[in-house]
């Protein structure tokens, strides 16, 4: 089984790309399963129900959230009743939202994606360790792909939960920083982990936002608006290669989609790729 995390989408420019180049793209690598981090497709902050169902028609099975999760009120109902997004576990149990979910791929293999936050240098919150903990307790036996979106600020706060999971889930990617990591590997009891996947969005910015709006403000203390930028797009995203009857990860690699690969990606859909929007089912 092959799985794509795809880091942080960051407003408008992030969810074009995605859309455009996505279809192509699980065509061209043969992915059975995608995931991403959409806490920031909205303006830069937070989703809305439109991008939410805009985001899986363009071939996204699961959406995972972080610190954001509530930055806008009307996707409340999406958390309460859509199989395909969850908020991070570790969140008092009345927050709106999933803990987990679990999928089926059109293959028939479910997947587990659970969705966790950081402690270090982030909003209090409760422990992600016992949390995990909790969530696998609660997973069906049969379900082996377990696919964890760790939201962390702090590299060690990053290791620590791939250490702490290794042998016990699929992968451990990090997101959060929009600053991809070259850390990936394969933990000893099998887990494919990296600190951090990265930012899916423009790139000539700081983090998604415009240079001079940001620039100003660091350097002024006047405030601005810290605008979506708009240049360099790329998908920014790390594939896991999975054994389904075992759950443990086989390789993990880096991937990168620029603007020119995406245009590609779209003519390959258009000449006959196969779209993958609504392969997955909930299990």
């Amino acid at each position: 089984m092959r799985i794509l995390l795809i880091g942080d989408i960051v407003g408008k420019p992030g969810r074009q790309i995605v859309t455009r180049a996505l279809p192509g793209l699980r065509e061209e690598e043969g992915i059975d399963f995608v995931a991403a981090n959409a806490e920031n497709a909205a303006g830069g902050s937070g989703l809305t129900p439109a991008i939410y169902r805009e985001l899986i028609a363009g071939g996204v099975d699961c959406i995972t959230m972080g610190d954001h999760v509530y930055r806008r009120r009307e996707i409340y109902s999406v958390l309460e009743t859509e199989s395909r997004i969850v908020r991070p576990a570790n969140y008092p149990h009345d927050a709106p939202g999933r803990e987990f979910t679990v999928l089926e791929t059109a293959r028939g293999a479910p997947v587990a994606v659970i969705n966790l936050l950081g402690r270090i240098f982030m909003p209090p919150v409760d422990c992600p360790f016992r949390a995990a903990d909790r969530v696998l307790a609660q997973l069906p036996p049969d379900v082996r792909c377990i696919l964890v979106d760790f939201h962390a600020e702090a590299t060690s706060d990053e290791q620590l939960m791939g250490r702490h999971l290794d042998g016990r889930v699929t992968a451990v990617l990090g997101t959060h920083t929009h600053v991809p990591t070259a850390d990936e590997r394969i933990l000893p009891g099998g887990t494919a982990f990296q600190c951090d996947v990265g930012m899916t969005g423009p790139h000539e910015s700081i983090l998604g936002r415009r240079v001079d709006r940001v620039l100003e403000t660091t350097t002024t203390f006047r405030p601005t608006h810290f605008q979506v930028a708009s240049d360099d797009v790329r998908i920014h995203g790390t594939v896991v290669d999975a054994e389904p009857a075992t759950g443990r990860a086989a390789a993990i690699r880096r991937i990168v989609v620029d603007q020119h690969r995406a245009e590609r990606l779209a003519d390959l859909t258009r000449s006959g790729g196969r779209p993958a929007a609504d392969t997955v089912a909930e299990v």
